[in-house]
């Protein structure tokens, strides 16, 4: 049973395409290091690099791990209606009211924030700088995940609707096209208390956006003969068919800046988890761990980059 859940989920993953594609994970992790405190920020901007390197890491595992899939989504619809109200929080009590094979095959995402938090935590606690970029990096791969609307549905890719490739065409597409245009910086970070309740109210208010992101591009498609829809485009050294530059200008606008809010409210919420769980470890000081400072010509890029995005921007980076 367990490795026919694990197969299901693999695939579902690879449908998934990227999460949020390549160009939006870097981005979220990369700017969520500017928004941290200055107790932080040397070590963070030390590594930033890595952090940005690494956004795209827990993507990667499905290749090597079979269990990844169910980490980066919640099919929280499977559940009802107002499956907030009706899914436990903690992960023993939904085991015991719906079992651990559904939970594993209808995704995980808040949980493993959960968990990957409290690995942050230990790291911080136990000095260990690898095990902080790379759990940091982890993190912010998942709660970028959780951001996505149509990482908390069962119609993940608007297969069930007629409306297959609105998954790409939402986090990957618009992104690509038009995120060097989005203001990212928000909300300062926060503590949180409960990092597992703060897991579940984003994907809640991911979930709120699904009958729109659907209803939308379902509108939209009415209008345009699929020729005008959907045209050939070069990726790479590759010609693929993919949404037209004008019907995925037409999404965007009917969405309303949808996709920035949910970039820059990630953006605020992976630093806020990074923050949270050093203060929880007890805030250690971080600059002790830095391993290699950063050269002046580096230093200057970080000044840059932290000035452009405050100012509402998005700095020109080369990924």
């Amino acid at each position: 049973m367990r490795s026919s859940i694990n197969i299901i989920c693999g695939l579902l993953l690879i449908l998934l395409c990227s999460s949020w594609g390549f160009y939006a994970h870097y981005r979220i992790n990369r700017m969520a290091v500017y928004m941290l405190p200055k107790a932080m920020a040397g070590f963070y901007k030390a590594n930033i690099e890595f952090i940005t390197d690494h956004a795209v890491s827990a993507d990667k595992k499905r290749y090597v791990d079979s269990t990844e899939a169910p980490r980066h989504f919640l099919n929280a619809d499977h559940y009802g209606k107002n499956p907030f109200a009706r899914i436990p929080k903690r992960w023993k009590d939904a085991v015991v009211k719906y079992s651990e094979d559904t939970l594993y095959i209808n995704g995980t995402v808040p949980w493993t924030i959960q968990r990957n938090y409290y690995w942050l935590v230990d790291a911080f606690k136990r000095h260990d700088t690898t095990g902080i970029l790379t759990t940091s990096a982890n993190l912010g791969h998942y709660i970028a995940d959780a951001h996505v609307p149509l990482h908390l549905t069962q119609n993940y890719n608007g297969q069930l609707t007629n409306q297959t490739g609105i998954h790409a065409l939402w986090e990957t597409r618009l992104p690509e096209l038009f995120g060097n245009n989005y203001n990212l910086y928000g909300s300062k970070v926060k503590y949180i208390n409960d990092p597992l309740a703060q897991a579940f109210k984003i994907c809640k208010a991911s979930f709120n956006e699904v009958d729109s992101v659907l209803l939308m591009e379902r509108l939209l498609s009415r209008k345009y003969p699929l020729n005008k829809k959907m045209v050939r485009v070069k990726r790479g050294n590759r010609m693929v068919t993919d949404y037209s530059v004008e019907y995925s200008r037409a999404y965007q606008k009917l969405l309303r800046g949808m996709v920035q809010r949910r970039m820059r409210a990630a953006v605020q919420m992976v630093a806020s988890y990074w923050y949270s769980a050093w203060v929880d470890a007890g805030q250690p000081d971080l600059d002790k761990l830095i391993a290699k400072p950063l050269n002046f010509a580096e230093m200057q890029k970080t000044r840059h980059e932290e000035a452009v995005f405050k100012s509402g921007k998005i700095p020109v980076i080369d990924y």
